[in-house]
């Protein structure tokens, strides 16, 4: 979970960041208001998809938003100064729709900002917000968002969202935990006649009890043939076969940050051209990993990673990314592709997946998480990679 401290300093960091003009701005995407206030709603509670805004002033309050029931909704107290609640329900009444109620919160506030310059998360705040504040470009500068300085609040805080604090690192880290007893599981759990579904079972219940709580779990968990050796999305009653290839490249959402990495497991005994495409697979993830470090770009990373693929002639059936960052959003920046733009940062948290589907043999696809150092990386992901418990440790 992220901390008041953490909150405070990111705010601290965006002022250092924002013209000296800029006397307030309303933060308005959720992922936003969480990373610099801590308010999130429960994503498994009656108020999920509902939100909350955020007023930050310069030398003044952080404020946050909301109707009564989405603030009572949050995963934990917000790290903010003031709360403008709303009465949306009071068990006495019939309700408002939540949005007015939101717009009453923030017109109550937006008398104060009128004769202030301020900025706008233009990308996620509604019209009708928008009239109730001050007029006035709602723009850091009008550099086109692939070049340059960000041109708007939402560009400024998706770059800053980047270089991951000790607090998000932390949170990662449960979820890359949670993550790996569930790959735990499905080693044990793929089995010759068990169901895609049963194997998700397992893997579920492994997840919540690492966890200890309820959390989110999403991903591809699909069985692959010789026939079709790339599936994905969610398990169904497909019944597994000797040597179907489990491949399993999953989520979990912890506090709203997740982590996403992979293992392919065989049913029964695996052949020996599987785990021929195993050991490239492997090969091509530290490959890869050995490329992390700041500074490089996406493009020396993804040719890193396909390197060792290329080489094992099955190259051409890389058809994907070599990886992409991980946070909030899945995926997000840095992008790990063959025309890629983007220069890793300290503070990034990657993926690495190579992954090589071969008709006649089968799908694998390995995966880990690491997050990138000025030195190098770090992995986040301590799940095992082997075809089968027996290889484990091979």
């Amino acid at each position: 979970m992220l901390t008041v401290e953490g909150c405070q300093a990111r705010r601290a960091r965006l002022w250092e960041r924002l013209p000296r003009e800029v006397e307030w701005v309303l933060v308005a995407d959720p992922r936003h208001v969480y990373y610099l206030s801590r308010f999130l709603i429960q994503p498994l509670s009656f108020s999920v998809n509902e939100r909350g805004w955020l007023l930050l002033e310069r030398d003044g309050p952080a404020t946050l938003l909301a109707d009564n029931f989405s603030r009572r909704s949050a995963i934990a107290p917000p790290a903010v100064d003031v709360e403008e609640l709303e009465t949306w329900y009071d068990h006495r009444h019939s309700v408002i729709d939540r949005d007015a109620a939101l717009l009453a919160a923030l017109a109550r506030v937006a008398p104060r900002l009128r004769t202030r310059r301020g900025l706008i998360e233009g990308e996620w705040l509604p019209t009708l917000a928008a009239e109730l504040l001050p007029t006035g470009a709602p723009r850091l500068s009008v550099t086109p968002s692939a070049a340059g300085e960000p041109a708007t609040l939402g560009e400024l805080l998706l770059r800053m969202r980047r270089q991951k604090d000790a607090d998000e690192l932390a949170t990662l880290q449960q979820a890359c935990d949670a993550c790996a007893a569930g790959h735990a599981a499905a080693l044990q759990a793929v089995l010759p006649g068990a169901t895609e579904f049963d194997v998700y079972r397992a893997i579920h219940a492994a997840v919540l009890a690492q966890a200890g709580r309820p959390v989110q779990i999403y991903g591809d968990f699909r069985a692959n043939d010789a026939e079709t050796p790339k599936r994905g999305g969610q398990p169904t009653d497909l019944r597994l076969a000797e040597g179907n290839l489990y491949l399993l490249d999953y989520s979990v959402i912890v506090d709203g940050y997740r982590s996403d990495f992979t293992n392919t497991i065989c049913a029964g005994q695996p052949t020996a051209a599987q785990r021929e495409l195993f050991d490239w697979c492997a090969q091509a993830l530290r490959a890869g990993a050995g490329a992390l470090r700041a500074g490089v770009t996406g493009r020396e990373v993804y040719e890193a990673t396909a390197g060792p693929l290329r080489a094992s002639s099955h190259g051409q059936t890389f058809t994907h990314h070599a990886g992409h960052g991980l946070g909030m959003a899945h995926p997000e920046a840095p992008i790990l592709v063959a025309e890629s733009t983007d220069t890793l940062l300290a503070g990034d948290v990657v993926t690495i997946e190579p992954g090589l589907y071969v008709p006649g043999v089968g799908g694998i696809r390995l995966e880990h998480n690491y997050v990138v150092t000025a030195e190098g990386s770090r992995v986040l992901s301590q799940h095992t990679l082997a075809l089968t418990p027996s290889t484990a440790g091979r």
